[in-house]
């Protein structure tokens, strides 16, 4: 299964695989920025604790979103 990532990966165009890595990328930013919301206890920013907890976790839900359209997008041009 690996390897047909790789091969999958190896036949895109570079216009193709630079969006796949900045897809990636911000998978990674939304995901990590709603930790940073949920376990960061002295944040700059001034929020109430359940207001913070569930910005991060709506965060999270949207990375989730994201990486579930941009995969299933992906499948459909194989």
């Amino acid at each position: 299964m690996l390897k047909e990532i790789v091969v999958n990966f190896k036949k895109k165009s570079l216009k193709e695989r630079f969006l796949l890595v900045i897809g990636m990328l911000f998978f990674f930013l939304y995901f990590v920025l709603g930790l940073i919301f949920i376990f960061w206890k002295n944040m700059p920013i001034t929020m109430q604790p359940n207001y913070r907890i569930g910005f991060g976790i709506l965060l999270i839900v949207y990375a989730y979103i994201r990486f579930t359209r941009f995969f299933a997008a992906q499948k459909e041009e194989l």
